[in-house]
């Protein structure tokens, strides 16, 4: 029961339906979910624990403001991991795996249009494909746990920081090197993936002061 609650209040989290500085209340979210307060209360630990959420004395809980430095941080982990997914994947991937890429991109062309968290969902189950085809699928698990903080950016960036045909366009270049078994080329294309939304972070800073933490 707690996993379902925490689960449901990350994902409104990340995706800035709760906006940094939210005050959150137990008891609200508990009848909200149809559940008593303590698997709210065990949520809120772990959301705690992940850094979503912090316990303010005498005043309650509330959305962390977003650290660019824990984003910085967020950025190198997933970007050292992944690199190294998918070098394993050029050499593992099978033509099976590349139809299921191409697939998966022909997906978010489609969803250009559409709504932002259905791409945002078809690029991490690209990304996730990725590390199935690597062998290495625990490897992204990881990821999730920890680029909760980088994702609030990215929902707060797009598409300014990085276009959506761009991601598209870098996907499908991925796939390609992935596809000749090239993995230099294929960690070279991931690098300026992983990397196109650091340039943005200081004017999304200013932009959204009020979002923020001083640093």
């Amino acid at each position: 029961m707690s996993q379902r609650v925490y689960d449901t209040v990350r994902n409104a989290i990340v995706q800035l339906q709760l906006r940094p500085g939210h005050l959150l209340s137990e008891a609200e979210l508990a009848r909200h979910m149809g559940v008593s307060r303590q698997p709210v209360r065990e949520a809120f630990i772990k959301l705690a624990e992940a850094g979503l959420v912090e316990v303010r004395p005498q005043r309650g809980t509330f959305v962390k403001l977003i650290s660019i430095r824990e984003v910085q941080n967020s950025r190198f982990i997933r970007e050292a991991i992944e690199l190294a997914v998918v070098r394993k994947a050029a050499e593992k991937i099978k033509p099976s795996g590349i139809a299921e890429l191409r697939e998966l991109v022909a997906a978010q062309r489609v969803a250009l249009a559409g709504k932002l968290i259905d791409f945002m969902r078809l690029d991490d189950d690209f990304h996730c494909a990725i590390a199935a085809h690597g062998g290495v699928e625990h490897a992204w698990r990881h990821i999730v746990s920890l680029k909760a903080q980088l994702d609030r950016v990215r929902f707060l960036g797009f598409p300014q920081a990085t276009p959506r045909p761009q991601v598209i366009a870098q996907h499908t270049a991925v796939v390609d090197a992935l596809e000749r078994n090239d993995d230099d080329g294929a960690v070279s294309t991931m690098h300026l993936h992983l990397n196109e939304l650091a340039p943005s972070l200081p004017k999304l800073a200013e932009e959204h002061a009020d979002l923020f933490a001083e640093e």
